[in-house]
């Protein structure tokens, strides 16, 4: 029998954005448009297999949110900026981030999809997946999970990425309920935050 999470532990939002190549572009637009007070933990989930990130060090020149590089046992915690180091999967349970080795070390990575199924399955508070700019695919065959559990979905406004694979494939998927700019993002983040997720849903699908 599994576990339950703890209560009240995980009952805030959560942003999950995964990108790739031409990804820094997208979340320096979206951290330096996105209020730091707004209750939300942001996760960013670069997939890279060997390259060392240095994202932890770039971003906290655009927020001012603390940025930190998970580690085994991290308490998912909100007002707070948090990315995924390289040659890892990322797991949520009971509040805490859980590292397990890459389960895909060759081909194009799946820690975003893989990410995105583990938060569906083991967060109460509202999620929002954002899929920015790089290439491949990864993270589009999460969506579904995330509306099922009344999540929101975003994808990248493609002319606005680097590089449009990875939006274009989250859209092609039939489960993104917006298309926006990394500007555009952090202004609905921000509607999500303040009010009810599923007004928001219900208004982005019409």
């Amino acid at each position: 029998m599994a576990t339950m999470p703890l209560p009240g532990a995980n009952d805030f939002p959560v942003i999950c954005v995964g990108g790739s190549a031409g990804g820094l572009d997208a979340y320096i637009r979206l951290l330096s448009h996105l209020p730091c007070d707004l209750g939300v933990a942001v996760v960013i989930v670069n997939h890279l297999r060997k390259t060392a990130t240095l994202l932890h060090e770039i971003l906290p020149h655009y927020t001012k949110m603390p940025v930190e590089l998970i580690t085994e046992g991290l308490v998912v915690r909100p007002n707070h900026v948090f990315i995924i180091p390289p040659q890892r999967d990322l797991h949520v349970f009971r509040g805490q981030f859980r590292l397990k080795p890459i389960s895909k070390p060759r081909g194009w990575p799946d820690v975003i999809t893989v990410f995105l199924r583990s938060f569906a399955e083991n967060w109460n508070g509202k999620l929002v997946a954002v899929i920015v700019s790089g290439f491949d695919g990864d993270g589009a065959d999460a969506l579904c999970a995330i509306r099922e559990v009344g999540g929101v979905t975003i994808a990248q406004k493609l002319e606005t990425a680097e590089q449009p694979d990875m939006p274009e494939s989250a859209i092609a998927s039939g489960c993104v309920d917006l298309v926006l700019s990394p500007e555009g993002i952090a202004v609905e983040i921000a509607k999500i935050a303040k009010r009810d997720g599923r007004d928001v849903v219900q208004a982005a699908r019409g």
